[in-house]
């Protein structure tokens, strides 16, 4: 389905969709740009590595929380004035964080961080099905993630640089600059997109009707299970990867930021597969095929770690890691749009609940991580290969039976 009128008024298709870019590219902002600080935080906070790691998972809880409040009050209120206050807040957080005196401040700025991302990203989300039908949501949404991925590819190019040049601290900085720009394009470019506002999405009684609709829906939890599962391992990736690279195969922090970046460029090649797969097989052959991308990735990756310690390197890493990311770069995109495909008059409600499905994943993950950490390559590996099995799984099963988008959407009206 093409643009609405009302949208082609205001932003054309380039603009939406740089839009997106924006609204999304604020994750991997948020989580990769610091990812090669993070490491570092333990002596430059006189902290411990369990402390430094709940740096991103109180960002990821607060984030997948603020979801459930963010998502309603877009679909009651719009998208703009939530999406301008929650960059607002994020920008000051982020300045916040980046002039923490110690690490309790450090967690708890993030948190507020991760809060106010949940305005951005759930609204990204929303303004797909405010506009597009599900296939076609699904094709726009893998453009914007391509430009996400470039994002990602470059945020741990940038901050391991900025580590080599500065410290921590400078990481965070950057981060509020694009918090700052974000919230000037959103405020000069962007045109509410809501078909109808609902002023019954906050009142507790019409929204947990909402959440119960939308949570027994069988498209929406195969979607969801599906992005919950393929997020899961990338979140192992970002959150183990600078204790194993660094601390355990010894690269350096710039060199470990361009290790992730092909992971990000991996992830690009897969969302610019999507397309072309969505169009040419459909939405659950497309999905399909990615299960099997992220099944080989993570077989591989346990198979070769388990070889032994004098096997374990860069590039027996790497390469499995490469074939999960292009699976990551179908899944999302297809997941995302067929999450919230059958509820175009709640799309806000019903991303908010994927979203913070996703993120309650990786705080467990999070929490995991933080007493599994041993000195060995077995947390990320392992961990990586276990997620696999499950995406596989959901790919091959559940959105097979549930996961036509076209009939999703007709149950739901």
């Amino acid at each position: 389905m093409p643009l609405t009128a009302a949208t082609r008024q205001g932003m054309s298709p380039a603009v939406v969709v740089a839009m997106l870019v924006l609204m999304l590219g604020i994750q991997p902002v948020t989580t990769d740009l610091y990812l090669p600080s993070m490491a570092s935080l333990p002596g430059a906070l006189g902290t411990t590595v369990g402390a430094a790691q709940l740096t991103l998972s109180v960002l990821i809880i607060c984030f997948g929380v603020a979801q459930l409040v963010c998502g309603p009050l877009a679909d009651r209120f719009g998208r703009r004035p939530v999406l301008l206050i929650g960059l607002a807040i994020y920008t000051v957080a982020s300045v916040l964080a980046a002039l923490a005196p110690t690490i309790g401040w450090l967690i708890a700025w993030r948190g507020l961080q991760g809060a106010a991302m949940a305005a951005a990203v759930t609204g990204g989300r929303s303004i797909v099905r405010d506009l597009f039908e599900p296939q076609e949501g699904a094709r726009v949404m893998s453009k914007a993630l391509g430009g996400l991925g470039t994002i990602a590819l470059l945020c741990p190019i940038i901050g391991g640089a900025l580590m080599q040049w500065f410290d921590w601290r400078v990481s965070f900085v950057a981060v509020a600059l694009f918090g700052a720009g974000a919230l000037a394009f959103v405020a000069w470019r962007f045109e509410e997109t809501v078909p109808q506002r609902n002023p019954d999405a906050t009142r507790l009684a019409p929204l947990w009707r909402n959440w119960k609709q939308i949570v027994r829906h069988p498209t929406f939890v195969a979607y969801t299970l599906l992005l919950s599962s393929t997020y899961g391992g990338l979140f192992i990736i970002l959150a183990a990867s600078s204790f194993v690279y660094i601390d355990v195969l010894g690269l350096s922090r710039w060199a470990y930021g361009v290790v992730l970046a092909s992971n990000s460029a991996a992830y690009i090649v897969g969302t610019v597969l999507c397309r072309h797969l969505l169009t040419r097989r459909g939405l659950r052959a497309t999905v399909a095929l990615g299960g099997g991308l992220s099944l080989s990735g993570g077989v591989l990756l346990a198979g070769l770690s388990l070889a032994g310690a004098h096997a374990w390197s860069v590039w027996t890493i790497i390469v499995p890691l490469w074939l999960y990311s292009l699976g990551h770069g179908i899944h999302q995109p297809c997941g995302q749009a067929g999450a919230v495909g059958p509820f175009r008059d709640k799309a806000g409600t019903a991303a908010s609940l994927s979203g913070f499905c996703m993120m309650v994943t990786a705080f467990l993950i999070g929490l995991w991580l933080g007493w599994s950490l041993n000195g060995t390559v077995f947390p990320l590996t392992l961990g990586v290969a276990a997620f696999s099995v499950v995406v596989a799984g959901v790919a091959w099963t559940l959105v097979q039976r549930h996961g036509d988008p076209q009939h999703g959407a007709l149950r739901a009206a």
